[in-house]
């Protein structure tokens, strides 16, 4: 949970490019003050960080095979500070999920994602699957049915060693009006090139 506590602001570039979808001379920013040009960027690797649809089929329409959800490690832990952005509060008790996108056919890891979710705030059935690490959870909530809303709140950069390893976004995923499942996932650079 510790990915999510004391995020520094990312600045107004990133804003501008999370909402629209285009920004001319926009960055991309790490930590360490890093930067990378968004139109450096290969063309799908800009429409994953603000698609706000499932992206596991995003994948496999681009890839042109099955991608499996791997969950690596689940957990219930309790908060040790506010995440403003599901209104966790310190103490409050939420699962944690590791897990990696994979390509069926070549073994190809596409993305991973870690994930806060507040299953309090989920139907019954739905927290069930959940817990069971039936399927990712894009799928579902498709096949639950669930009225859903995705807010990409922050695109970024992940800079380890002299080059840009990675891009990352986090959103969440809003059900019946609650901030309930906070997502980042990370895209290798070097697989999208």
């Amino acid at each position: 949970m510790h990915r999510y506590y004391g995020l520094p602001d990312q600045g107004p570039a990133q804003s501008t490019f999370r909402c629209d979808g285009f920004l001319r001379n926009g960055q991309l920013r790490a930590p360490n003050g890093a930067s990378l040009a968004l139109a450096a960027l290969p063309p799908f690797l800009r429409a994953l960080l603000v698609t706000d649809g499932t992206v596991t089929k995003i994948l496999e329409a681009y890839f042109w095979e099955p991608v499996t959800v791997d969950t690596v490690e689940q957990r219930f832990e309790h908060a040790a500070a506010t995440v403003p952005w599901v209104e966790v509060a310190e103490g409050d008790r939420c699962l944690l999920r590791d897990a990696r996108l994979r390509g069926d056919d070549s073994g190809r890891s596409f993305a991973e994602a870690f994930s806060l979710i507040r299953t309090d705030l989920i139907p019954a059935d739905f927290r069930q699957r959940l817990i069971d690490r039936e399927i990712g959870i894009g799928v579902l909530i498709r096949d639950s049915g669930l009225e859903s809303y995705r807010e990409v709140l922050d695109v970024g950069l992940v800079q380890n060693g002299a080059e840009p390893s990675a891009v990352y976004r986090t959103y969440r995923i809003i059900i019946e009006r609650h901030p309930v499942i906070l997502i980042t996932e990370y895209f290798p650079l070097a697989l999208y090139r």
